[in-house]
Order: structure tokens, then sequence, then C-alpha cells
């Protein structure tokens, strides 16, 4: 799958503009301000219906009422993907083909894509959830029957709080009631996307550990730990999940808030069996990041039998030049990517073929070389 053609519409500050792409490495290079990463926030829409970094509103140039997004993916057809979004109406609209696409699930997966920016250091050394929101995004893409569950999940633990939050303020036989339903429900769902996680770490560990020693070599052996459930050990995981529940049932209704389930877990990275997030270094840390997003991009690639876009945000500027000189050869492995650099970069690491193409932005003004 490629991504052919790109217009842009009162999109941050490309007023208007119409970009056309190699099906291999595409260099889109420019100083601070020209809008490199716009370009690559409007390939992110058309892939997932949102922005990765900002709210809709926020993407509308200054002064303007909208802003619209015009693509066309290449695979065994055409598709033709147009999203706009409209600030009196503070809604968006999102077309395939000329027809209003409703729910964003029907869309995530179509279109894969993965994206590296600087951003990634909060997943090795933020909180769980980063971690857990990269692992949701990546089996997302690959299964909608886990996406489905996903978001059945957050509606229930949604529900669910609520009648924590209720029990709080007035204990009723009935709210007690509500909130056995609510808790068979989430132990239900929660051990769906458990078993999910097992096995999407089991398979993805092989693709971590490729993508690192391609960067780095043979020296280092990375590797994805799973915790959940408080790293209780049971045969059965519902047991488990359900013992936990019980034991922290009055702490729930105290605080009002879901203290056991999957949206607690947590998944510790490692090298050579020792903790990245407490002992790694700055360079460990940059690696790691790197080879998860060329992990997903071929974990994606073999499960969905499409070939996602890569969008590579300033990534160049934090390495040195030997991992620079890796990423770059690894990157001809991969077939359409999208990266930006600043006008004053040292190029001399990049492996440039033929095909590959230098897409320059300067005051809103576009040159090819």
């Amino acid at each position: 799958m490629t991504l052919s053609r790109l217009s842009l519409r009162n999109f941050r500050i490309h007023k208007n503009i119409n970009l056309t792409f190699s099906d291999t490495l595409n260099y889109i290079v420019g100083g601070n301000g020209q809008g490199k990463t716009s370009v690559l926030e409007a390939a992110y829409y058309l892939c997932t219906t949102k922005s990765f970094n900002a709210k809709d509103i926020e993407a509308v140039s200054f002064s303007e009422n909208d802003f619209e997004i015009n693509g066309f993916f290449n695979d065994l057809t055409e598709d033709k993907i147009r999203v706009i979004f409209s600030v009196p109406e503070n809604r968006k609209y999102y077309f395939q083909n000329d027809k209003l696409i409703s729910r964003s699930s029907h869309i995530i997966g179509k279109y894969p894509v993965v994206i590296l920016t600087p951003a990634d250091h909060a997943i090795t050394q933020g909180s769980p959830a980063e971690r857990r929101k990269l692992v949701d995004s990546i089996i997302s893409q690959a299964s909608g029957t886990y996406l489905e569950i996903l978001l059945d999940y957050n509606r229930i633990l949604k529900q669910r709080s609520i009648v924590l939050n209720r029990l709080r303020e007035s204990f009723t036989n009935s709210s007690v009631a509500e909130l056995e339903a609510w808790t068979e429900k989430l132990i239900e769902n929660g051990v769906e996307l458990i078993h999910h996680r097992i096995k999407f770490i089991d398979s993805f560990n092989k693709y971590v550990s490729d993508s690192y020693k391609k960067i780095i070599g043979d020296k280092e052996n990375p590797s994805i730990q799973y915790s959940y459930l408080d790293d209780k050990t049971e045969s059965e995981t519902i047991n488990l999940f359900r013992s936990l529940i019980n034991e922290k049932k009055d702490e729930e209704l105290r605080r009002g808030v879901n203290l056991v389930g999957p949206h607690r877990d947590d998944f510790i990275f490692k090298i050579n069996e020792i903790s990245l997030r407490t002992y790694g270094s700055q360079g460990q840390h940059k690696t790691f990041q790197t080879a998860l997003r060329f992990a997903e991009f071929f974990y994606l690639k073999d499960t969905s039998g499409k070939t996602p876009i890569f969008l590579l945000d300033d990534v160049f500027g934090e390495l040195d030049a030997y991992r620079a000189g890796k990423i770059s050869e690894y990157l001809k492995e991969v077939g359409q990517a999208f990266i930006t650099l600043t006008d004053f970069a040292d190029f001399s690491f990049l492996k440039k073929d033929e095909k590959d193409l230098i897409i320059k932005l300067e005051n809103g003004n576009i040159a090819y070389a």
C-alpha cells in the first residue's frame, strides 16, 4: 500500500498545497515552521481519522473555518480519502471513495500506519499508560476483533466507574446489583484483552529482537515482558481476575475507581534481562524506541497482508551518525516512508536511491529533488 498524492487546504500553515510522492522514500526537508510535520500529520489523519498530536480544531489554519485533506492510496485498487473538519459545526467528516464513514473503527487497520517521533521517549521512559497505548494501537490495527473488545471494555469501565461513585454517595441494593453485573462484564471482556495481549507479546518479541539487531548488532538482547493482574499467578486468568476484584472491593468502593483489569497493565522493556526504564542509557532508549516502530511495521505487514506507510518525524536529529546510517539503510527494507529533516541537516548518512524523493518546503513553496 502506498500514498501517491496528498492535497491540503487550510491545514496548519498550508493554505493550499498539492504533493506527489514516490513509492519508496520521501525526505521532506525544511526549516522550523515550514510545515514538515503537518504533512505527516495529514497522512496520519487519512489512515486513522485523527491527528497524532493535537485536537482537530488546532489543525485549522488561523482565521479559517475548516480544513480539508485529500489523499489517494494505491493497493490492488485506488482509494480516495477525504477528511474535512468544520469549526462552526465542531464536526469532522471522513469520506472513503465519496462515502461518509461514521465510525473510525471501520477505518483503523484498513490503511495501516506506523509513526516514529521524538515524543516516543514517553513509551520507554513514561507511565504504563504510554506502553498500553502503543500495544493497543498495534493490535487494533492488526485485529478488528481486538479493537471492538477494547472499545467495549472502555465503555464498561466508564459505566462501572459511574456505579462505584454512586455507591460512595448512597449504598442501595439496586446499585450493588448493577455493580455486580458490570463487574461480570468487566471480567469477561478483560480476560479476552489479556489473552490477546499475551499472544501478541509472544510473537512481537521476535520482531523487536530482529529490528534491534538491525540497528545495533548482536551486542544486546531486547525483550518485552507483559505484566498483568498484579503479576499474581493462577492457572485460570478469569479466577485470578475475580479474586483480585473481591480483594480490592472495599478500596474500589471507597475511592470510586476501577482498580483491577488490563487498563492497569504494564509492559516491561528489558535489555539483557535488565529493566530499560531503570538502567538504560539514552542511546539504548532511542534504539529501543526505534526498534519498536520497525517491529510494529513488519508485524503489521505480516499479520495484515498490507504494507503500512512509515512516518518518521525529526528522528535523525537525535541520533549519532552510526545509528542514523543503520536506520537509513534499514528503511530500504520498508517500502514507502516519509522522513522529515531540517534544511541544515547533514545528509551524508542517507542511503538515497534513484526513485527516492527529496521534497523541500519553504514559505509555502514546494520543490522536488
